[in-house]
């Protein structure tokens, strides 16, 4: 579908509806730097995923909130409630893959 990005202000609007697939990242995480073309192209594969990309270094409290430990982070959420997450630094594109299609309905 789309590749957005979200603040703590737009978050819950944006995973409310649908299958939201959202990237808790930062700039200086390398993992997550070098994970992003290959998050960017998902909604192309994925027809009915939205990418949502989430600052954790803007969003910190909204961090805390969600219980995020560590970076990079995947969280899938369907009609606004979160249904798996992953963490870790290692996270490579086929674990990405691996993981979105033992998740995705």
């Amino acid at each position: 579908m789309s590749v957005v990005e979200v603040d703590r202000e737009q978050f819950w609007d944006t995973v409310a509806d649908g299958q939201v697939l959202v990237d808790v990242w930062s700039p200086d995480c390398q993992p997550c730097v070098a994970l992003a073309p290959h998050l960017e192209e998902l909604p192309q594969r994925y027809a009915n995923l939205t990418l949502a990309k989430l600052d954790a270094s803007q969003a910190r409290r909204l961090c805390m909130q969600l219980k995020i430990m560590g970076l990079p982070t995947l969280l899938l959420f369907r009609d606004g409630e979160e249904v798996a997450r992953v963490s870790d630094p290692k996270l490579n594109a086929a674990k990405v893959d691996a993981w979105l299609d033992e998740h995705l309905a």
